[in-house]
């Protein structure tokens, strides 16, 4: 079993320090070649860290070449010895651990990234920094006694009227500023309706899903459940089996596979929301905006039912770091809400909140989202363009491209999803495998009562899935664009072609 002292990794994050100590152990002949490394889960029980570090620290050595994974075998240490060399193990050089016991950490030996699909950034270049800064300005001017005083937790009621227009206008969501709660980014909304709802709740999150949803509800003492959905979403029949009694869902634009959930799957949620008390649907529609066909879809909170809370930002239309988000309750929890939760002030500063009611009030917000939404269309076309114009095009199937900022991007070889990726990753191109956002099979077993009749805790880390039964999606990669230049596409679609050429 790899030991490794995390006590004496100073500034260095737990997974870089890792990478560094298996990279000692191997360049020092500790760790022999074709030698078996532990499991993710069983590495990680050992050390004490999380799985997804180890994962990722597993990763990162696949890239660097210093380790291989075998598919349904496990990972294995590479003969790094040149051809010729002799023999002997070589001199072990300073230790992971000694290297960062002085102050002065070592330059890492990673390769640095041409460009990171994870990451959905918006550039600089696209940031309406002087309209932005004229707001601001008229804000300060004004010099409203509201800006020094305490907000309630629902925010400045400026903002909330100013979103419950916008809604009118662009969504046809007949909302009140009574119903608006804002929060700072989606992960304070959802920390407060557990603690609205109560602790113990039985949350339902898509499976494949975004994973830090599931963790914050966890966190906050909810019970997530992820349920399998199919080609229309999540079955109410599985809602049913585990007893859920709110469940988490975008349905205008999935994530990860980008599916739109069709009018029946959507009645029947909102019918099974309807048949028993204290069951409630939270709407996520956090990239709604951006759907390049069409109109935007129908809400479900257009409905009328009562039963659905919507949540949105302002992360995805501004920029990530902007963190204003904001829910609407149904009418009937508005008063019970504030009489639980209204000790709390809004987490968003005043400042903050006038300008960007200001933002939109003046139109300004509106003619961001169309020049943001023509810019992204042109980005996506451009890309989708040179890959469909490329030597490795014949490999490759582009699915749900018609909607928010990333696509699935498919590849028809005998290769596994992580050889793929590793290959990606040498060329300095970091792909998401689609595989990565399902939660682990043998949780979904166990919630189902297979396993027997006691739910065990949920394993929130990406993972494989079981042995005999790979996850879907093996080949597929998640494709997060948005931060993509115009002028880096050539690149990226050699690169691209480069990897193909050494693993097709």
């Amino acid at each position: 079993m790899i030991t490794v002292d995390f006590s004496k990794r100073g500034g260095a994050g737990l997974c870089d320090f890792l990478c560094d100590s298996i990279r000692a152990q191997i360049r020092g002949g500790q760790l022999t070649a074709d030698e078996k490394l532990p499991s993710k889960r069983a590495l990680a029980s050992h050390l004490g860290v999380s799985v997804i570090t180890v994962q990722n620290a597993y990763e990162q050595l696949i890239g660097e070449g210093y380790i291989y994974s075998i598919e349904k075998k496990g990972f294995f240490v590479t003969d790094i010895a040149p051809a010729g060399a002799p023999s002997t193990t070589p001199p072990s050089p300073a230790t992971a651990e000694e290297a960062y016991s002085t102050t002065a950490r070592p330059p890492s030996t990673a390769p640095s990234l041409f460009f990171d699909f994870r990451n959905n950034a918006t550039s600089s270049e696209r940031f309406p920094f002087s309209q932005w800064a004229h707001e601001m300005r008229s804000v300060l001017s004004a010099g409203d006694q509201k800006l020094l005083q305490r907000q309630t937790v629902s925010g400045i009621y400026e903002l909330r009227l100013a979103i419950s227009r916008y809604l009118a206008s662009f969504r046809n969501m007949r909302v009140t500023p009574e119903q608006i709660i804002i929060g700072a980014g989606t992960e304070s909304l959802y920390s407060m309706l557990v603690q609205f709802f109560g602790s113990g709740k039985k949350i339902a999150v898509e499976n494949p899903g975004y994973h830090k949803i599931a963790k914050i509800f966890e966190a906050n003492g909810a019970r997530a459940i992820p349920v399998q959905i199919d080609q229309q979403g999540i079955p109410p029949q599985l809602l049913e089996q585990n007893q859920i009694d709110i469940i988490h869902i975008s349905p205008s634009h999935h994530f990860p596979t980008g599916r739109v959930m069709p009018i029946r799957r959507r009645l029947e949620l909102l019918n099974w929301a309807e048949q028993a008390p204290g069951r409630y649907i939270i709407e996520d529609d956090y990239d709604s905006e951006f759907r390049f066909a069409g109109k935007p879809l129908p809400t479900m909170q257009a409905s009328g039912t009562g039963r659905v809370i919507y949540v949105n930002t302002f992360s995805k239309t501004i920029a990530p770091s902007f963190r204003i988000s904001y829910m609407i309750l149904p009418p009937a929890l508005t008063d019970d809400f504030q009489k639980k939760l209204g000790f709390y002030s809004c987490p968003v500063s005043a400042f903050e909140q006038f300008t960007l009611a200001h933002f939109i009030d003046d139109g300004l917000y509106e003619r961001h989202l169309i020049r943001m939404k023509n810019y992204y269309r042109n980005l996506r076309n451009a890309f989708i363009y040179a890959l469909e114009k490329s030597r490795i095009s014949p490999l490759l199937t582009i699915q749900e491209e018609e909607a928010g900022l990333h696509f699935l991007l498919s590849f028809k070889t005998p290769q596994s999803g992580d050889q793929l990726k590793s290959a990606f990753l040498a060329q300095g191109l970091n792909l998401p495998l689609l595989s990565e956002f399902y939660y682990r099979r043998d949780y979904e077993e166990a919630v189902t009562g297979k396993q027997g009749s006691t739910i065990s805790p949920p394993n929130f880390e990406p993972g494989p899935g079981s042995a005999s039964a790979p996850l879907p999606g093996a080949r597929t990669f998640v494709i997060n664009y948005s931060a993509l230049e115009k002028e880096k596409i050539p690149a990226v679609v050699k690169r691209m072609e480069s990897a193909l050429q050494c693993k097709v």
